[in-house]
């Protein structure tokens, strides 16, 4: 089994967090959102994955691929980069991993996370996976027959069609379908709004015979902005924490301070006269002094001081000295 991932936007809607580090590689519960994606899959498919390749931008620097290889070594797997340089569309996207594109493959796209309980049906010839939401109208639905098969995709339905949304993970069965089916799409320049879909090319294999099914999840979770991604990490933390995982590390230098669960607290980290927690997450070698904290996300290196802070997202190397409550600031930001 393949992962190919397309991770190449830079996340703007994250900014100032995403100016310094792509949005996949933001940490949620103390790992990089494509790290518990790809672990989460693992879970799911039950199988040994022999590659995952990422799809980035050439301007994501040299440490980049290095992190994401090192992902993919983690979990058994060879790690492979790729790049595209133009947003053209999703099709186009997952095309620039084509090499790549043999055997049975998951598509991810690494921007959410899941928790599903689910078998993977590998006699289908694509699941994909989805979730059932309230407002179907802001997503890709699918539609089933009574057999439990996908008939039908609709984009943004504007009637009830199904309630069922795409959250942007897909297994196939044969990568080398897939990959004759996107480049059909490339060499007759069939498109939308300039962009080539990868919606167009499951439309085709259906239109062929193809057999779809869903895939089913529990949870579904976002992190598109600021708001979602602190939601997400104290939601994560919860689930984390119900399975019985210990994310507090042992290194932790607690000075009059209290901890309250769910969190996770990173190494070499040094709380003092603080109060942290409930769904907090901070990162390695951070340092926290007369604040409470609840509701946040800090990543790596940073000093928190005087601080009463709730849904607040704090990045690396940064220092924070007021009393503000639910900021957001990026990686080497200063406030004092």
């Amino acid at each position: 089994m393949k992962i190919i991932v397309p991770m190449a936007g830079r996340g703007s809607r994250l900014r100032p967090h995403t100016l310094t580090v792509p949005k996949p590689l933001i940490p949620i519960a103390g790992k990089p959102i494509v790290h518990r994606l790809v672990e989460d899959i693992a879970g799911v498919i039950n199988q040994d994955i022999e590659e995952i390749a990422f799809i980035i931008h050439k301007d994501f620097g040299t440490q980049v691929p290095k992190d994401l290889i090192a992902i993919a070594e983690k979990l058994g797997a060879k790690g492979s980069i790729y790049y595209q340089d133009e947003p053209l569309g999703t099709a186009h996207a997952i095309m620039s991993a084509k090499e790549s594109m043999s055997g049975p493959v998951v598509v991810a796209y690494a921007d959410t996370l899941f928790r599903a309980d689910f078998t993977l049906d590998t006699t289908a010839d694509s699941v994909i996976w989805v979730k059932q939401v309230e407002d179907p109208s802001a997503f890709g639905v699918v539609k089933l027959n009574d057999k439990n098969e996908i008939v039908d995709f609709v984009e943004k339905p504007d009637h009830f069609v199904s309630d069922l949304a795409i959250i942007g993970i897909y297994y196939f069965k044969s990568g080398e379908t897939l990959r004759a089916e996107l480049q059909y799409l490339l060499d007759n320049n069939i498109t939308k709004s300039g962009e080539y879909q990868l919606t167009d090319a499951l439309e085709n294999m259906k239109l062929k015979g193809m057999k779809f099914v869903p895939g089913k999840v529990e949870e579904w979770m976002d992190c598109g902005n600021k708001n979602v991604t602190v939601e997400t990490n104290s939601r994560m933390l919860g689930f984390l924490h119900d399975d019985g995982k210990n994310l507090v590390s042992n290194t932790v230098e607690s000075n009059n301070s209290m901890i309250i669960q769910p969190c996770y607290i990173g190494e070499g980290v040094v709380l003092t006269n603080a109060t942290v927690g409930p769904n907090v997450s901070l990162g390695n070698n951070t340092k926290v002094e007369n604040s409470t904290i609840k509701n946040s996300l800090v990543q790596t290196n940073s000093v928190i001081k005087n601080a009463n802070l709730d849904n607040a997202m704090i990045g690396s190397h940064a220092k924070f000295d007021g009393n503000f409550t639910s900021i957001s600031i990026g990686d080497y930001s200063v406030l004092e």
